[in-house]
């Protein structure tokens, strides 16, 4: 996936995880834990998803994520 060119296409809380599809056809997951303003979020909160060409924002929390950071943390734990 080249993260200069594809973007996020949909996003959605799922259990605990977050699962981004991308105009690619990829879908990424990452657990709410990634981060502490999520870990803390209701399920509401973590709900309301808005995307840009770079990441996801989630206006009730001031919260924001680039699918570039999400793929590295990802990668790190690998």
């Amino acid at each position: 996936m080249n993260t200069l060119i594809d973007t996020p296409k949909s996003a959605r809380h799922e259990t605990g995880e977050i699962v981004v599809e991308m105009t690619s056809g990829e879908t990424i997951r990452f657990p709410v834990e990634v981060s502490s303003r999520l870990k803390s979020a209701s399920p509401e909160e973590l709900s309301e998803i808005e995307l840009s060409p770079f990441g996801l924002h989630w206006p009730r929390l001031d919260e924001d994520l680039s699918i570039r950071g999400i793929l590295a943390e990802q990668k790190r734990k690998d």
